[in-house]
């Protein structure tokens, strides 16, 4: 019986993010652990293995692929009102007990994730663009599991799409090294970064590098990339206020015009103890983005119930910009320009050439293309 692992293995190719090293090795230089791997093992991974000297990434599947909001993602300033082509692979280079995709994420880790094999499509990356450019999507996202260790895999999605006029965004835990975000300089437009904790110990415990995730959003923004940041509220892990500040005034010290949402938490995966996050903790943590200096910070997940955290306006004048309801637009108002239309400020993101053309309102999501 064939098992998963040489399932994943069989649809990979030679990387490109790597070092030969002596005796056979490789350096991998795909995310922020930098595994040395002997022949014939695994890195952190779990999918980017040394074969013969030479690192194999995954290659050539997908094990999730809809046409969803780009707001979903969450990104509030860029492209707002369209859909993004969003696809998946498999596994991760962390492993957070409170993962919601981790039937994807903790393949080759967690037994129980093998159930992900049911989900393995064959598709090339012109399948992929013909499928974004048909569905009407204005952007291709990598998303549903860790987009750097299938950074290869993205690229040659993003070179494709970035001729047909189509744009490209990352949808990332931020555990990247300076090699990765140069690998991705000529093909990704936008790069949202999971801000976990600013706790280094629990980072660790997470499988990830504090340090590593601040400088990749420092990094991505100096690179030129379009950058939100997102952290998953927790009752009891990370919503004190101190914890919260010190995340706001991180992201606020590389540029203040960063949008940082603070969404929501559901128990999920292995992480059952904490009570979701309420609608007074999540307006509490937006509160305090706004005291740290952050001109843009959206409370997630509680459509409805979060009162002006939901909506764009101009850190100028006051205007509202844009009005949210979930994933949805009501109303549009920046120009053409990406400017206020009361006085005219420049707001930061990447907008539509056309506002008559954002979508208001929307059809049912997500929708499955393939």
């Amino acid at each position: 019986m064939t098992t998963l692992a040489e399932v994943l293995d069989g649809l990979t190719v030679e990387g490109k993010l790597y070092e030969k090293m002596e005796g056979g090795r490789v350096r991998c230089l795909a995310c922020g652990h930098r595994c040395v791997i002997n022949p014939g093992r695994r890195g952190a991974c779990k999918v980017r293995f040394n074969r013969d000297g030479k690192l194999m990434v995954p290659w050539g599947y997908v094990a999730g692929l809809q046409a969803d909001p780009i707001e979903k993602k969450p990104f509030y300033h860029f492209m707002p009102g369209s859909d993004a082509l969003t696809f998946g692979m498999l596994g991760c280079d962390m492993h957070c007990p409170f993962c919601q995709n981790w039937l994807t994420s903790q393949v080759l880790r967690d037994p129980a994730a093998d159930v992900a094999s049911r989900f393995i499509r064959r598709i090339t990356p012109e399948e992929m663009v013909q499928l974004a450019l048909e569905s009407g999507a204005s952007t291709i996202a990598s998303s549903y599991n860790e987009p750097l260790i299938t950074i290869e895999w993205a690229a040659d999605i993003f070179r494709l799409a970035k001729q047909r006029g189509l744009k490209t965004v990352f949808v990332s835990n931020g555990h990247a090294t300076s090699e990765a975000l140069e690998f991705l300089k000529p093909w990704l437009d936008g790069y949202k970064i999971d801000l976990k904790t600013m706790n280094a110990r629990e980072y660790r415990k997470l499988g990830g590098n504090l340090d590593r995730v601040l400088e990749t959003i420092r990094l991505a923004y100096e690179t030129g990339f379009w950058v939100e940041v997102v952290t998953l509220v927790i009752p009891g892990y990370n919503d004190s206020v101190d914890m919260l500040m010190a995340a706001a005034r991180a992201i606020a010290e590389v540029s203040p015009d960063i949008p940082w949402h603070v969404t929501a938490f559901h128990p999920d995966y292995k992480m059952t103890e904490p009570p979701p996050t309420s609608v007074q903790t999540l307006i509490r943590a937006a509160e305090i983005g706004q005291e740290a200096g952050l001109r843009f910070v959206y409370a997630g997940n509680l459509p409805g119930q979060v009162g002006d955290y939901e909506h764009t306006f101009c850190p100028h004048c006051g205007r509202l910009l844009i009005k949210r309801w979930g994933y949805v637009l009501q109303e549009y108002h920046i120009t053409a320009e990406g400017t206020c239309p009361q006085c005219g400020a420049k707001i930061p993101g990447v907008w539509p050439d056309d506002p008559a053309k954002v979508r208001l309102g929307g059809p049912g999501w997500p929708r499955v293309v393939w």
